[in-house]
């Protein structure tokens, strides 16, 4: 990241500061993230050229969008479409005149998405759709209306078809009918509701609490540290700041790693498969190394067995079919001791996690409780009070040490029960919750267990 990105900007009312930086790499779609420091109207504007220093929204006869945060006295949100209002939303405050408040706004295809947060496509706090969308906006400016208004740590961002699940968001039934929006969306960016284990958070904005900084390009990468600090041997102190600059590094190299720790399985041209080992080394990725080290042996000894114009294949050795999120973590580089050991002494927790009239049960982390529980996952990404706070109180919860088994068997996927008279009971409560979090596999190991448990209980009295 350049320093010009951190520094503070100052723009002076009806102003608009422009840079040839704050530009969407693809015109019509693209993520700004930034800090603001106002009393209100925190102004960006999105168009299809470059403004001027002099330049205001309300003169300009080109096509843009204009989002205004704060508008009348900090008491709504406005957006404006080529200078006309077309939202004027009341009560969405969010500006703040004693501290520095972090925002991102994104614009897909006429789909305006507006949060609060310094994580980007977390924390929806409004989104409205331009029926007949402009697709050429790209560059972005940062204005202001009649106070001054400070930025710093502007980024532009672009978006992936991650960000772009953000439609579901969206109330379909307004727009079904117009052009079929609703079943060309859902073909083209498939089925949101489709939870697809640990390899549906790669690459993806939604929970993410480190990102990669990547490349010449400074390429931003999400990910989870989480994740990151149960593999192999990885240096846990490496994530002890929100971003890992490895400018050194090309991103078909990052991605093929991350996919292998997300997923168990990547693919890298031969070309490359040098560094992604070194890449591997420098992170203590043991298992990707070694995978690595035994296909350039391979290639070594035979180059005919290698397409050169294809990619080679990488799998974790354990690595196996499974559908949904089973069996996490297995066929994942994943330490299960070491995923444990972050959930017992909560080192890297996001969120606090109580039950209403126990107090605390877990530290948890969110994509983990994502991961495993749909019902989690939809109450971390609703843009509701959820999705900003560190902490959960949960009030249909009856059972504490029922939940407290099903948190640990988010982290080591096995059923620990006590042997105790109350066992059967225990199961029951276990079931219940399984069913009420969505957990499919819990809920069939539950099943399992009560027919075994019936089952000698039947031979016992008749034998």
């Amino acid at each position: 990241m350049e320093k010009k990105q951190k520094k503070f900007l100052t723009v002076a009312p009806f102003e608009c500061a422009w840079r040839d930086d704050l530009r969407f790499k693809e015109a019509g779609r693209g993520c700004v993230a930034f800090e603001a420091f106002a009393h209100n109207d925190v102004t960006v504007v999105f168009r299809e050229q470059l403004g001027s220093q002099h330049y205001h929204y309300k003169r300009d006869i080109s096509p843009h969008y204009t989002v205004i945060i704060g508008s009348h006295r900090n008491r709504r949100l406005k957006i404006e479409v080529d200078g006309i209002t077309t939202v004027d939303e009341a009560g969405l405050g969010l500006c703040c005149s004693s501290a520095f408040q972090s925002y991102w706004i994104s614009i897909c295809d006429g789909l305006i998405s507006i949060g609060k947060g310094r994580y980007p496509f977390q924390n929806l706090v409004f989104q409205w759709l331009d029926t007949k969308p402009n697709c050429s906006v790209q560059y972005v400016g940062l204005s202001s209306w009649d106070k001054h208004v400070g930025y710093r740590n502007v980024n532009v961002l672009p978006l992936t078809q991650n960000h772009i699940s953000l439609w579901k968001h969206v109330d379909y039934e307004e727009y079904k009918g117009e052009d079929d929006m609703e079943e060309d969306l859902r073909d083209e960016f498939g089925n949101f509701d489709n939870h697809q284990g640990l390899g549906s958070f790669l690459e993806n904005w939604e929970l993410f609490d480190v990102y990669f900084i990547v490349g010449n390009e400074e390429t931003l990468v999400p990910a989870h540290k989480v994740i990151l600090a149960a593999v192999d041997n990885l240096d846990s102190s490496l994530l002890n700041q929100d971003f890992i600059s490895i400018k050194d590094v090309t991103y078909p190299v990052l991605h093929a790693f991350l996919r292998f720790i997300y997923t168990g399985f990547t693919q890298i041209p031969e070309s490359l498969l040098s560094s992604l080992r070194d890449l591997s080394v420098r992170f203590g990725a043991t298992s990707l190394v070694k995978q690595c080290e035994e296909v350039i042996e391979r290639f070594k000894l035979n180059k005919k067995l290698f397409d050169s114009g294809k990619n080679i294949e990488i799998s974790y050795p354990s690595s196996q079919p499974h559908c949904g999120v089973a069996p996490f973590p297995l066929g994942l580089p994943v330490n299960v001791q070491r995923l444990e050991q972050f959930h017992t002494t909560g080192e890297f927790s996001d969120v606090d996690v109580s039950i209403e009239g126990h107090g605390l049960i877990a530290r948890s982390h969110k994509v983990i409780l994502g991961l495993w529980s749909l019902p989690f996952m939809k109450m971390f990404t609703n843009g509701m009070s959820e999705s900003v706070s560190s902490e959960i109180c949960l009030k249909e919860v009856t059972s504490p040490k029922a939940f407290k088994i099903m948190i640990d068997y988010f982290y080591n996927g096995g059923l620990n029960l006590e042997d105790t008279v109350d066992t059967n009971i225990l199961l029951l409560e276990l079931l219940l919750l399984a069913d009420q979090f969505g957990v499919s596999l819990l809920h069939q190991d539950c099943c399992k267990t009560l027919l075994e448990q019936l089952s000698e209980g039947w031979n016992f009295i008749f034998n």
